[in-house]
C-alpha cells in the first residue's frame, strides 16, 4: 500500500487523533486503499514548521520506522505523502496505563519488555514511553508500540550505538519499571480487598 495523496487528505480523514500545537504535527486516521493508515501532518503548522522544522522531524521519526520494520510490536511505515507528512498503518488497540482500574492483560509487561529490548538491538530509542498513550494493547493484549517522534536511531555496532544507545535506552526501560510498579501495586490491592 502507498501513502494517501495530499489532494485527499481533508476528504478521507475519518477522525482527528490529536490536533497538533505549535510545532507538533496534526495526528489523522485516513481511510485509503479500502483500509485505514494513520497520517502525521505539519503542513497546517506556522511557516517556520512547514519551512524547516516539520520537514527535518518528519525525516528523522520516518527513520525510526524504518529501522523497526518488521517489528512485530510496531506498526509498518507506509511511506511519505510529502516533505511535512507521512502515514503509517492503523493497528487499533487501547492505552491501559492510564484508566486507574484498567486491567493488564497476562503477560503483557513481559512483552513490553521484550518489544523493547529488540527495539534496542535495532539502535532505536523511544524515549517518550512516559507518555502513556505511546503504548497500546491490540485485541490480542500484544504491546503495541506509536509514536517514534522523540525517538533516536542509532546504527546498530557502531560506536554511537555502543555508548550513548545504553544511556538513552534507561529512560525506555525506566518505563516499563514504572509500569511493573504500578501493576505490582494493582495486584496487592486487589489481593487486600482494596
Amino acid at each position: 500500500m502507498s501513502a494517501p495523496p495530499r489532494a485527499t487528505l481533508a476528504s478521507a480523514t475519518e477522525q482527528v487523533l490529536n490536533l497538533g500545537s505549535r510545532r507538533n504535527p496534526d495526528v489523522l486516521l485516513v481511510r485509503h486503499a479500502g483500509g485505514l493508515v494513520v497520517v502525521k501532518d505539519f503542513a497546517p503548522r506556522g511557516w517556520f514548521v512547514r519551512r524547516w522544522l516539520g520537514p527535518w522531524l518528519a525525516r528523522r521519526e520516518q527513520r525510526a520506522w524504518q529501522a523497526l520494520a518488521g517489528h512485530p510490536c510496531v506498526p509498518r511505515l507506509v511511506g511519505p505523502i510529502d516533505p511535512l507528512a507521512f502515514a503509517v498503518e492503523y493497528r487499533p488497540g487501547r492505552t491501559l496505563f492510564g484508566a486507574r482500574r484498567q486491567p493488564v492483560p497476562e503477560g503483557f509487561l513481559a512483552a513490553l519488555g521484550e518489544a523493547l529490548a529488540e527495539m534496542h538491538r535495532r539502535g532505536v530509542v523511544h524515549l517518550d514511553l512516559k507518555n502513556r498513550t505511546n503504548v497500546l494493547s491490540d485485541e490480542h493484549g500484544r504491546p503495541v508500540l506509536i509514536d517514534f517522534g522523540a525517538a533516536l536511531v542509532f546504527t546498530p555496532g557502531s560506536r554511537a550505538a555502543r555508548f550513548l544507545l545504553p544511556l538513552f535506552a534507561f529512560f525506555d526501560r525506566r518505563a516499563l519499571d514504572k509500569w511493573n510498579a504500578k501493576q505490582s501495586k494493582r495486584k496487592r490491592r486487589v489481593r487486600e480487598g482494596w
